[in-house]
């Protein structure tokens, strides 16, 4: 499916070298968009390159990043916002996990998801920022999760991080609101991707909720289909979602009845 919004737009993807985030890269390349990719493996990177620009015949540049390494993530965006006349859209897509509880967590381990979903993540929203709101133009999209709105046990410090996500996407969206930007965040439930690998040392969680996993294409359609529309929420299952929001309303009684189930991690 060609998205006539996206032919000849530049678009910056973290976090590209597998699961959603080379998924969305696909759909994006595949609809005539530029696009620079940014992940920690370099060599999945090119070969992902080499695919989209055979393939579709549309630009491709790819770059190794660590969106923990704030210094570098200056240099990345530097470059690119040197080889791109401008940035229209922006997926902020690296993040991972550990499930583990809050007395188990090593400082390392809540240090580590802090600076990657949180703090990289608000890094690399701000080398785009300025030229964004100069045009006037652009798309943020934050991939968060539903983690971020109904925290579980084990997962105490990986749904802090989300909740920042959030509260920053929340925040930003306001900011920009008068400058056609647009903010958008996606909340998917468990993703049948490599992030369980690390995520999910045991198997645990992965055996319990496998028959509910979301495939990585089907997240990375809505993405796509989403950018450059004023949509705020992407809430992935939508019965999910609505376990937030009865989380807001009976938060009490929802985590008396589901606190069996949220320990199967």
């Amino acid at each position: 499916m060609v998205r006539e919004q996206l032919k000849e737009k530049n678009i910056i993807i973290t976090g590209a070298s597998g699961g959603i985030g080379a998924e969305i890269a696909k759909l994006c390349a595949a609809s005539g968009a530029n696009l620079a990719l940014l992940a920690r493996s370099e060599d999945k990177l090119v070969r992902l390159q080499t695919e989209l620009q055979e393939s579709y015949q549309v630009r491709v540049e790819v770059f190794q990043l660590d969106v923990a390494d704030s210094e570098k993530i200056k240099e990345v965006f530097t470059t690119i916002n040197s080889r791109f006349d401008h940035i229209d859209i922006l997926v902020n897509n690296a993040g991972y996990g550990v499930f583990r509880e809050a007395h188990l967590a090593t400082i390392e381990e809540i240090k580590g998801m802090f600076d990657v979903n949180v703090v990289g993540l608000m890094a690399c929203t701000s080398m785009v920022l300025p030229k964004m709101r100069e045009r006037r133009y652009g798309h943020i999209i934050n991939i968060a999760s539903q983690a971020g709105k109904i925290a579980t046990p084990k997962s105490s410090v990986y749904s802090a991080s989300k909740h920042a996500v959030l509260g920053f996407t929340n925040a930003l969206r306001m900011e920009l609101s008068d400058l056609n930007v647009k903010v958008t965040a996606v909340n998917p439930g468990p993703i049948a991707t490599n992030f369980f690998n690390i995520a999910d040392e045991k198997g645990t969680y992965v055996k319990n909720v496998q028959r509910f996993m979301l495939k990585p294409e089907f997240v990375a359609k809505k993405v796509v289909d989403c950018m450059l529309t004023n949509t705020r929420e992407i809430n992935l299952p939508r019965w999910m979602n609505m376990g937030s929001i009865v989380y807001v309303l009976f938060p009490r009684l929802f985590e008396r009845i589901g606190k069996k189930a949220f320990n199967q991690k």
